[in-house]
């Protein structure tokens, strides 16, 4: 099978399509054949050789993916040939491939309502989205919630995710086409954070109250002006950092507000199914919709970590189209 490896860390450079064996099935294992896969900053992170946990090498990139059921291992129940699968926290090898092996436990049916791509969209956007919201931040209905980063994939996800829990949604983008996609995706108002003015924004559609929950996706230059855009009790779920950053404590203590890390892999089995139901549950109610912002073929991984990175404006998921089904 083709299949993009990494044999030493670095740059995107480092991404080397090639021809390996298709791996064997073990015994709570599925064979997948991969038709889409998606691409997200934690794939650079690991790639570089500067993320807390590094595969060992060489190793094939990539947790989120979509397709159909190959090969099934003895013991597997849930699953069987030809049916449409996307994984959920990472595969027993990556998803930049061909085919790729997931646990059992790791996958999820496919509804006929989404694409692979589509499919191949949900895995880490959607369940991050839920658990900073939900689990982490644990906001409740009729709370004001300010996502920033709205337009990109776990942004979308949790502008969904929120308007379909009836919360106030805020959020935040850098490009006019990516607050409209934001404002498309259930945000209720959207402000340039390019812009100096739009924490003055923010608390003038509160009427000076500020937001219950903040989903924080670039922590280590928005956290300062966070804490000053809290309610009392305010909570902000740090969901990606770039940095290191300096705030002042007191902020935290006038107003009792908290700061808590999200960490997917961190998550529970009765966590996970929580989400995976949730999520599940929205797609077939019709208000879970991925978006796809860009399609790739295998052998372009290289561009897609260096677009993810270097983006002026996240619109959505990055995604290799293995299949190439919609790329001819």
């Amino acid at each position: 099978m083709s299949a993009i490896r990494v044999h030493q860390f670095g740059g995107p450079e480092e991404l080397m399509l090639e021809n390996i064996p298709v791996p064997p099935v073990g015994d709570s294992q599925v064979l997948i054949k991969v038709m889409a896969a998606g691409i997200n900053p934690v794939d650079t992170y690991i790639r570089s050789g500067t993320y807390s946990v590094k595969p060992d090498l060489p190793y094939t990139p990539g947790t989120d993916g979509a397709g159909i059921v190959k090969k099934v291992g003895a013991n597997v129940t849930k699953f069987e040939k030809n049916q449409r699968v996307f994984t959920t926290f990472g595969t027993s090898s990556g998803t930049y491939a061909e085919f790729c092996l997931c646990e059992e436990k790791s996958l999820l049916p496919l509804s006929e309502k989404l694409s692979f791509c589509q499919g191949a969209a949900l895995g880490v956007a959607y369940f991050t989205a839920y658990r900073a919201l939900k689990q982490i931040a644990e906001a409740k209905s009729a709370e004001i919630v300010l996502v920033h980063g709205a337009s990109g994939a776990v942004g979308i996800a949790a502008c969904q995710i929120a308007r379909a829990y009836d919360m106030t949604v805020i959020g935040t983008a850098g490009t006019q086409e990516g607050m409209n996609i934001a404002k498309e995706n259930g945000a209720h108002y959207v402000f340039n954070h390019r812009e100096k003015s739009y924490a003055n924004e923010i608390l003038a559609v509160t009427k000076g109250l500020g937001v219950n929950v903040i989903l924080e996706m670039l922590s280590n230059v928005n956290l300062g002006t966070d804490l000053a855009l809290l309610q009392n009790k305010g909570r902000i779920a740090v969901i990606g950092a770039r940095g290191n950053v300096e705030i002042s404590p007191r902020e935290l203590i006038r107003k009792e507000s908290s700061i808590r890390g999200v960490l997917l892999r961190a998550t529970s089995e009765s966590e996970w199914r929580e989400m995976a139901d949730a999520i599940l549950q929205g797609i077939e109610q019709g208000w879970l919709q991925p978006v796809i912002d860009k399609k790739y073929n295998l052998q372009d991984a290289a561009q897609a970590h260096t677009d993810i990175i270097n983006s002026t404006g996240a619109k959505g998921k990055l995604i290799l189209d293995i299949s190439n089904e919609s790329l001819v």
